[in-house]
């Protein structure tokens, strides 16, 4: 089992940066694909990026192109979440999630789960 817990979540303007991060635990000692994901209100959840173990594979979504990356520090069991020029339509609850194996763009195939932290930016 493996236990995430994100943080760096908060009110920002249009325009702004926040770095998210995902702290692991438990069962880390295995290749885990990372991503993160994002659920706004009426909203289906969806992925925004996406990292293999060895930082070998990268996936980003059309709208975090350009403007999000992220990043894992395996010795420190932590994926992170650098995002730049946030605009409104980036308000949501940001989910860190993983798998075993490869990265998938889809929620499912996923099995550990965040509990979220809050993205607001106003405009």
């Amino acid at each position: 089992q493996v236990q995430l817990v994100e943080s760096g979540g908060g009110l920002v303007q249009a325009g702004g940066s926040l770095r998210l991060s995902c702290a692991a635990s438990g069962r880390t000692d295995r290749n885990y694909a990372m991503g993160w994901f994002r659920q706004a209100p009426g909203e289906e959840r969806e992925l925004v990026a996406a990292t293999s173990w060895s930082v070998g594979v990268r996936f980003y979504a059309d709208s975090a192109k350009g403007r999000f990356t992220i990043s894992r520090d395996n010795a420190k069991n932590t994926v992170y979440l650098q995002m730049n020029s946030l605009k409104p339509e980036d308000t949501a609850v940001y989910y860190c999630a993983g798998r075993l194996g490869m990265v998938v763009t889809t929620v499912s195939p996923y099995d550990y789960w965040g509990q979220g932290t809050q993205v607001t930016v106003s405009s």
